[in-house]
């Protein structure tokens, strides 16, 4: 690993007695699509908008491409969508974009690149106000891409888009992260985040719960049994690995300890003539662990 891209620590956002974002740890490396998953209200935005220096943390630190977030130097390598696009009703897509391109000192052959990489080129003569949502959002993201930025910070980008175009977005988000590029990108779709984001951090009540890839997350699961007769397996499983550890799901044992502590298992089965007829791995969803890590978080 290089420089991190973006590191907070303990950078906190209050409003009144509200705890919008609270003591957040995180780091997203280079190259990397980084999934911010969390609920609505769960804090996302926030945060975007105080790496991009939209916001004033109450406490903490951040830094963003080597600098602190609002800074000029760090803000002209960086492409953000947040809280949908805002562009002029009367221009067309294209004139939006130039218009855009001025102040960055682009040329046209950006603007072109950019509407291309997002397939609107064709209705790139139209205007803005006759976009439905899911073309708006396209021109949201063909803005942040103007030009080729080494940091992208995509909030909910595939928001009115229909699947095939959702499955494009995907598609050019995980190609920008294979060029270099380094993506955040906020989203509560699950499936999206699973597809394409090489790390996770999951918030809930503005607090980072795990930070992760998506398979060692995912990978914290458990052992599923199935044995005869199954009172005399749980009375084993539980010697063994304490009751705490062990449930019954369907006329099985699941049991959470590590797969390789399983050939310890069988054998004490065996040796209490206890048939076994089946044994694997069960890994949990991202759902499960989403729905796991929020829950405990709205507890706590």
């Amino acid at each position: 690993m290089t420089e991190e891209i973006v590191v907070t620590r303990g950078l906190t956002k209050r409003y009144g007695h509200r705890a919008a974002v609270d003591g957040l740890n995180l780091t997203v490396w280079p190259g990397e699509v980084y999934g911010f998953l969390g609920p609505n209200g769960a804090g996302k935005t926030t945060t975007l908008r105080m790496l991009l220096g939209l916001v004033r943390p109450s406490s903490g630190e951040a830094t963003v491409l080597g600098a602190a977030p609002g800074e000029p130097r760090a803000l002209r390598r960086i492409g953000s969508l947040v809280e949908g696009p805002g562009f002029y009703p009367y221009l067309s897509g294209r004139e939006n974009l130039r218009v855009l391109a001025r102040y960055a000192t682009l040329d046209d052959v950006a603007v072109e690149a950019a509407l291309e990489q997002v397939d609107l080129t064709d209705r790139a003569g139209d205007r803005y106000r006759s976009y439905s949502l899911g073309m708006k959002q396209r021109l949201g993201v063909a803005a942040a891409l103007l030009g080729h930025p080494s940091l992208l910070i995509l909030d909910e980008p595939t928001n009115g888009l229909d699947p095939a175009g959702m499955a494009d977005m995907r598609d050019l988000i995980r190609s920008l992260a294979d060029q270099g590029q380094t993506v955040i990108l906020s989203s509560h779709l699950l499936g999206e985040v699973e597809q394409i984001c090489d790390r996770v951090g999951v918030i809930s009540d503005g607090r980072l719960r795990a930070e992760s890839t998506v398979s060692e997350l995912r990978a914290k699961a458990g052992l599923v049994v199935r044995a005869h007769p199954l009172d005399a397996a749980v009375a084993v499983a539980t010697g063994v690995v304490g009751a705490e550890r062990v449930s019954t799901v369907d006329g099985a044992l699941r049991l959470e300890i590590e797969h390789r502590r399983a050939p310890a298992l069988v054998r004490a089965l065996v040796h209490a003539d206890v048939d076994v007829h089946e044994v694997h791995q069960q890994e949990r969803s991202l759902e499960d662990v989403f729905f796991a890590l929020t829950t405990e978080g709205a507890s706590s």
